[in-house]
Parts: structure tokens; sequence; C-alpha cells
């Protein structure tokens, strides 16, 4: 049987982006039923940042790997995160899963 495809939103508290990556990644996930495992990760402390490896608010993962291939920052810390096209859209989420569940 395929294991489940584990998606993470990482973010914090009043990100303006949060909502909106929140929003996009439901969306996208509701159309993979049971396939998807879906993680929403509060980052509230400098803590939570070093040990979640944060790459700043909002952040996706999919199957742990960052959907815009950011790597790990050397001193993870509390910070916004900037996307130069925008947060990901539905249609660009549900695209790379696809790909991965071959449906």
């Amino acid at each position: 049987m395929q294991s489940k495809i584990r998606v993470e939103v990482q973010h914090f508290e009043g990100c303006p982006n949060g909502p909106v990556m929140l929003g996009n990644v439901l969306k996208a996930i509701s159309n993979f039923g049971n396939q998807v495992e879906f993680v929403e990760t509060h980052i509230e402390t400098p803590e939570d940042a070093i040990t979640n490896k944060f790459r700043g608010s909002p952040t996706l993962l999919i199957n742990g790997a960052d959907f815009e291939n950011m790597p790990e920052p050397p001193e993870p810390r509390l910070s916004c995160r900037f996307y130069p096209n925008g947060v990901p859209p539905v249609e660009r989420i549900t695209e790379r899963i696809r790909s991965l569940t071959g449906k």
C-alpha cells in the first residue's frame, strides 16, 4: 500500500500570508482524500524555529521537502517568508501532490 503524502504548513500567529497558504493547501489536498496527511505546525518561539528548521512564515513542506526548494537555514529564526511570485497557488500545490500520487 502506498504511504500517505505528508503536507505540512509551518507558520506563526499574525503572519499575513499564513491564512492564504493554509487556504490554498486545504483546497489542494481536498482533491486527494485519505492519500494526504495534513499537519499544521505553529512556530511560536525561537526554540520552535530551531527545532523545525524554520524557513520563515509560511512554509510549505511536502514529505519534508520545501515546496520552493529553499534549503534549511543555518540559523533558523522567527521571520516572514517572501515568495517572489506570491504564495504558491492551489493549482501548483495540486500538481506537486498529483506528481507524487500518480493521480
